[in-house]
């Protein structure tokens, strides 16, 4: 988690810029009452991840739901990386570096005991789907090569 909180998002590469604008455009559809998956899927469309947006969307509803705490995203103009939306990446990332064991007691400390293994399924189905996509999040960049914003795909 530490790899990404804080860190301004030129400085990661594209899967977790596509994935902070996504969890960003999630909580902003919900909070304007628009349904969140139509909102995001041209976006996961053009960059060959329309097979990720259902367990996204179940990913976003779960924590949205049995979270033990209140996660706070950035708004989507934001150029920094925030606790919450950083743990997200970690749990993505943890499954391949990590291993399922070591995903779960994280995820425990994360949700209700009754969406732990729904929440781990649905975190490595979002994983599968980014790596078939070429954009599976990696370590943060030292220099980002293009100065474009990257708060959104593009």
């Amino acid at each position: 988690m530490y790899q990404y909180v804080d860190r301004p998002l030129a400085a990661l590469d594209e899967g977790c810029r596509f994935l902070v604008w996504s969890m960003r455009a999630w909580v902003t559809a919900i909070g304007q009452k628009r349904c969140p998956a139509q909102l995001l899927a041209p976006a996961f469309a053009r960059w060959r991840m329309i097979g990720g947006l259902q367990p996204f969307h179940r990913a976003m509803m779960l924590l949205n739901r049995d979270a033990l705490d209140t996660l706070a995203f950035c708004p989507l103009g934001c150029s920094h990386v925030s606790e919450h939306e950083a743990v997200i990446l970690e749990l993505i990332t943890s499954l391949r570096d990590r291993g399922p064991t070591a995903t779960r007691e994280t995820l425990e400390l994360v949700v209700s005991e009754d969406s732990v293994g729904d929440l781990l399924e649905t975190l490595s189905r979002i994983g599968a789907a980014l790596a078939i996509a070429g954009i599976f999040p990696g370590e943060p960049v030292a220099s980002p090569s293009t100065g474009a914003n990257h708060t959104r795909p593009h």
